[in-house]
């Protein structure tokens, strides 16, 4: 009798130890690739598809309760990125490898997710971030880029752009200033200044590659900045011409906002413990 009784508190601890398996709330930090053609940017939207939104989604079917998570930025329609950092707590029994193969089966071929850790309790994929990398490719050659066209910034047939001119610009840029002619934003109310470590500008054959390096950016930033440096490259605004561009304070100044597919997100820093 007393084995019997002694089998049976056995099962009921195995039991309760496997529902407070289940129970745990982990704070997780996931690493996502993602095609941004077909999406209406990554921010969760009501009625349109967004790359938060099929996330949480998939996150939720998995938990069997809603889920949310935050983006460390928010990409716009059609921009892409390479390795976007999110985080949010998820109630599972899963080891982080099974929650990653999970959300792969299930998610559409464009979005990935390259890697799920766990997090510290008080991780925030976006206020935790100390810089980001953005790169914007454009082509200038005579040929259509068939293969390339969702993900370069196709210039117009016979357009030239100089690269030393937008390096030139581009020094000015450098730095801790007040972005808002850059901002697409018309209703910011925050403040507008940002730090920008670099801005990198190669040429490789018929492609034109703009790497930049900052703490944070605003709303369509990264766009207007290409849009207004591929002005300087075409001889149509001079580099000095930042200067004004940056004390006016005013987007009218600035140049064209480039189109989303030459955008790709390409790293998000964190402080090194």
């Amino acid at each position: 009798m007393q084995d019997k009784r002694s089998a049976e508190d056995n099962r009921h601890r195995e039991n309760e130890s496997y529902v407070e398996k289940e129970m745990i709330m982990q704070n997780y930090r996931f690493l996502i690739a993602y095609d941004g053609t077909r999406y209406h940017g990554w921010e969760h939207k009501k009625d349109v598809v967004t790359i938060q939104g099929k996330i949480e989604s998939v996150l939720s079917l998995m938990a069997g309760e809603e889920v949310r998570i935050n983006g460390a930025g928010r990409t716009d329609a059609g921009v892409h990125a390479r390795a976007m950092v999110a985080s949010g707590p998820v109630p599972t029994d899963k080891t982080p490898e099974e929650i990653r193969d999970y959300m792969n089966h299930y998610l559409p071929d464009d979005i990935c997710i390259l890697e799920v850790t766990p997090a510290a309790e008080r991780f925030h994929a976006r206020f935790n971030a100390k810089g980001k990398h953005y790169r914007y490719t454009i082509y200038r050659g005579r040929l259509k880029p068939v293969f390339d066209r969702k993900y370069v910034w196709t210039l117009d047939e016979g357009e030239t752009i100089d690269c030393e001119r937008m390096r030139k610009a581009a020094a000015y840029l450098v730095g801790e200033h007040d972005f808002k002619s850059f901002c697409g934003n018309k209703q910011m109310k925050k403040s507008t200044v940002r730090k920008l470590f670099a801005i990198d500008i190669k040429e490789d054959g018929d492609y034109v590659i703009l790497d930049f390096y900052g703490a944070g950016f605003l709303q369509n930033m990264v766009r207007i900045l290409t849009g207004t440096l591929v002005e300087v490259g075409a001889g149509r605004m001079e580099p000095a011409y930042m200067e004004e561009v940056l004390t006016g304070r005013c987007r009218q100044l600035a140049g064209p906002t480039a189109p989303p597919q030459g955008l790709c997100l390409m790293q998000v820093d964190y402080e090194k413990k």
